[in-house]
């Protein structure tokens, strides 16, 4: 028997068991990936075609997608989206300093000490809960404060493995679940997070009332000097890389443009122009100084995309510390006027203003535990040794460690954090949505993907959902290409 009768014998035994997974491939995502297609170039409504009204669908070209690209609602959806993948970064950086904290070597302790350490968490964790039983605090509110004691006390007596155990808890609960345990958290009346706030914001309002406004108020100054003074130090760093041939100009152009981001929205959100004019001033000289002519910066010295991902990176991280302390400063402003009324909890989900960000707090949790911890856990643990050992032997400090030593040996995890969860961002919100809010209030949670569930399975304008679906697609598809070119040069470096 010839060489080529074997081969096709044993092909086909083996094409016969990898049909079924052929046959899955084709019939679950080719086909309705191809039929998705078509339908977005279509009118294809169940409102006009169905067996009552038997209206032929027509082929409609490019329509639905210029219909789209004029609605309001859809760019308000993509802002949606877009807003709540701002919590990427901070995600990405708690799962990070979690897996650093989690991955450190301590020495066993002795058994006196064990002992004490766990006395002192029972000690703790009762203190805690008897407390809030003294306050008046609902059932809800003493068993997350003992279930909070416990796992102190657990912590304490099995060590880090168990605080692994507990963190990861939440990516393998079903996620239906979590969320509708969060939406009776965000209860306004009878949640627990509410519960514990108005005791809180009640001695606030009267610290606010016994201070004075003008002090409270103070506060959005000194937060428009505090981002000044760190959007400072970013360009003072972004100056020495320039200089020190390890940056290029575009590198630095599109840091700098990151950097300027919350400098122009202080001009619509801060309700002080001046400390909005103050605010650019300092940045811009802050920032600009180190990359003067006479400071010894010149053009043209590298290639021009040398550095851009250590610049970006920089930069983003930069850009949520500023963030945080431009919110911090209207909180200050607003926060006299709004105790003379009196201070109340949020309404949550119910409010158009704080439903976005209680997502987002809510996918902060899930996140800094789940598989990215994981996955900074497997990176550190290959991080080699000598390395911090050399770094000690010249006197580095934790800090100049974890950027010149921990970072770039991070960097190949980092980046596929990054890509992942901008993919996983730009699909997201659906499952959220279903459990929790409906899309509403107002559709301040209303993402892409809801979009095209509301558009598909509820209202059966299946050609518009298609379309949404595809432009979603283009989003993922430039994202990850944007990645992949210029994150790659970070992995590099």
């Amino acid at each position: 028997m010839s060489r080529f009768s074997q081969t096709r014998r044993r092909l086909l035994p083996a094409l016969a068991f990898l049909s079924p997974n052929f046959l899955g491939v084709v019939v679950f995502t080719l086909f309705p990936v191809v039929f998705s297609l078509v339908m977005a170039f279509s009118n294809w409504d169940l409102r006009h075609q169905n067996m009552f009204k038997p209206n032929p669908v027509r082929w409609v070209g490019l329509d639905n997608f210029g219909h789209l690209l004029h609605s309001a609602n859809f760019w308000f959806y993509l802002g949606n989206t877009l807003f709540l993948m701002m919590g990427i970064p901070f995600a990405i950086a708690g799962s990070l300093f979690l897996a650093i904290l989690l991955s450190r070597q301590k020495a066993a302790p002795s058994r006196r000490a064990w002992l004490m350490l766990v006395v002192s968490a029972v000690v703790l964790a009762s203190a805690v809960v008897l407390g809030l039983w003294g306050m008046g605090g609902s059932a809800m509110t003493i068993l997350i404060g003992a279930t909070v004691g416990g796992i102190l006390v657990l912590g304490a007596a099995g060590g880090r493995s168990v605080y692994r155990t507990l963190m990861y808890l939440p990516s393998f609960t079903s996620g239906m679940a979590i969320f509708i345990l969060w939406k009776d958290l965000y209860n306004p009346d009878t949640g627990p997070i509410n519960l514990a706030l108005r005791p809180a914001l009640l001695g606030l309002q009267n610290l606010v009332r016994g201070v004075g406004p003008l002090w409270i108020q103070l506060g959005l100054w000194v937060s428009a000097l505090m981002m000044a003074g760190l959007a400072a130090l970013a360009g003072r760093r972004l100056g020495r890389l320039w200089r020190e041939a390890d940056l290029g100009t575009a590198s630095l152009l599109m840091a700098l443009a990151l950097l300027a981001i919350p400098t122009v929205a202080a001009w619509f959100w801060f309700p002080e122009r001046r400390a909005a004019l103050g605010l650019t001033i300092l940045t811009g000289a802050g920032v600009l100084w180190p990359l003067a002519p006479w400071s010894g910066a010149r053009f043209g010295r590298t290639a021009w995309d040398t550095g851009l991902g250590s610049a970006l990176m920089l930069a983003m991280l930069t850009m949520t510390g500023l963030f945080v302390l431009e919110g911090l400063g209207i909180v200050c402003f607003n926060l006299p006027g709004q105790a003379t009324v009196g201070l109340q909890p949020p309404q949550w989900l119910t409010s158009y203003y704080w439903a976005k960000p209680a997502l987002m707090i809510m996918g902060f949790w899930i996140a800094v535990g789940s598989n990215n911890m994981l996955l900074y856990l497997a990176g550190l643990s290959n991080v080699p040794q000598d390395l911090y050992e050399a770094a000690d032997l010249d006197g580095a400090s934790r800090l100049n460690k974890f950027w010149h030593v921990t970072w770039p040996m991070l960097a190949p995890t980092t980046f596929f954090i990054f890509i992942m969860s901008i993919i996983g961002g730009l699909q997201g919100g659906w499952d959220v949505a279903v459990a929790m809010t409906q899309g509403g209030p107002a559709g301040a949670t209303t993402t892409l993907s809801y979009d095209i569930y509301t558009k598909g399975f509820q209202t059966g304008s299946f050609g518009v959902a298609s379309a949404v679906a595809w432009i979603m697609f283009v989003f993922v598809l430039a994202a990850t290409l944007v990645s992949w070119k210029f994150g790659g040069q970070f992995v590099s470096e």
